[in-house]
């Protein structure tokens, strides 16, 4: 499977889509109210096939005639999504995950609906898709692979509007390849230091930005609210943090690539991104290392480049690279450099992490322990995955 995104060129005709998302999100939030109220007297869960079927009656009375304007499969994707929310309610509740239960939405937040078999059709050589009664444009920026699944109409803060099409592709076998390995420790100075000595700059694109931000928030704050200058306002405030998004996403990507152009295996150590945000706030959240891991792999299915993910557990910051001697006072985040008391080796907090995640990651890839010694050595990226 594989998903292409096109954005639909500006028209009168896209306020119809805007009040297509407007009533899928009435949809969703009288969905919720039904399931709260529904377990409320009867301590059950309303299946979403019942869900699917209540609504179709509702569509044929006075009172939600406007639910007519999105189409049938649209409808029924409501429900779907909000089976999938509680399903996945139910199942944290199992593990003891701390979670709440789907809530109501905003309808100015509610973002897409998606259609699948009807509803549209595709016309790819004049760059047109039809949803509904009506033909919008779209930027042809590539080629669509494969049979298109799913159409997805997703809007914006900005209030641009794109289509996201599912596309059942032909897999095609990427063979895994040898080549050098390594190993990396996400940093807040240095976004990746490397067992090899090939780090990567952060690049704080928030802290690029917060002049321009604060500038715009305090403009949108002294407008009246309700009035056309503050949606102005606000749309201004919307395309600065867009800007700032593509900025890092443009970033991950090249480097993702470049890494994977580079490196047949790369070993990561898995992240506590919840934690790690309780205790460090907002410089997480701008750097974006799961959005960056998730691409990463995207872009190493495509090279045949190998990723394997260290326990979250690890230590890897306490443990000494050359003899393995198990620092507990390394646990501080402030000690930034140590000796090892066992060998006398000095270390780098951050570069002794990364080559303990390497040597970490090729000890699972080949089933054996592997020593200090051993870390600089080419990993066999055809080895079974983990």
């Amino acid at each position: 499977m594989k998903t292409f995104r096109f954005k639909l060129y500006h028209s009168d005709h896209n306020s119809a889509l805007m009040r297509q998302i407007n009533i899928a999100g009435l949809i969703y939030n009288h969905c919720i109210a039904l399931q709260k109220r529904y377990y409320r007297l009867f301590g059950k869960y309303i299946k979403p096939y019942a869900l699917m079927k209540h609504l179709t009656k509702l569509k044929r009375t006075k009172r939600f005639a406007y639910m007519r304007q999105l189409g049938s499969q649209a409808v029924q994707d409501v429900a779907e999504r909000i089976d999938r929310a509680y399903n996945l309610f139910w199942s944290n509740l199992k593990r003891k995950v701390k979670c709440s239960p789907p809530k109501f939405k905003a309808v100015r937040r509610y973002k897409s609906f998606t259609l699948k078999q009807a509803g549209w059709s595709l016309d790819e050589a004049c760059g047109r898709i039809r949803l509904g009664k009506r033909w919008y444009g779209y930027f042809q920026s590539r080629r669509i692979e494969g049979k298109v699944k799913t159409v997805t109409v997703k809007r914006d803060a900005v209030g641009n509007i794109y289509v996201y099409l599912c596309c059942d592709t032909q897999s095609v076998p990427v063979e895994t390849r040898t080549g050098k390995s390594v190993g990396f420790d996400f940093g807040l100075k240095q976004f990746l230091t490397a067992s090899d000595g090939q780090d990567i700059t952060s690049p704080d694109f928030f802290k690029q930005n917060v002049r321009t931000i604060r500038t715009k928030c305090r403009a949108l704050s002294r407008k009246q609210k309700g009035s056309h200058s503050r949606e102005r306002a606000r749309l201004e405030l919307a395309r600065a943090y867009r800007r700032m998004e593509n900025q890092r996403k443009d970033f991950h990507f090249k480097l993702a690539r470049k890494l994977c152009e580079e490196y047949a295996c790369i070993c990561l150590e898995t992240l506590n991104i919840k934690g790690m945000a309780r205790l460090l706030g907002q410089k997480i959240h701008s750097l974006g290392f799961s959005e960056f891991v998730k691409i990463l792999e995207y872009e190493a299915s495509k090279f045949g480049t190998q990723i394997v993910f260290v326990p979250p557990f690890f230590p890897s910051s306490q443990l000494c690279s050359a003899c393995g001697y198990q620092n507990p006072d390394v646990k501080n985040l402030k000690v930034r450099e140590w000796t090892c008391p066992q060998c006398h080796t000095h270390h780098e907090r951050d570069r002794n992490a990364a080559k303990n995640i390497l040597m970490a990651g090729a000890s699972a890839i080949s089933g054996d322990a592997v020593s200090p010694e051993q870390s600089g050595s080419v990993v066999d990226a055809r080895s079974p995955r983990l």
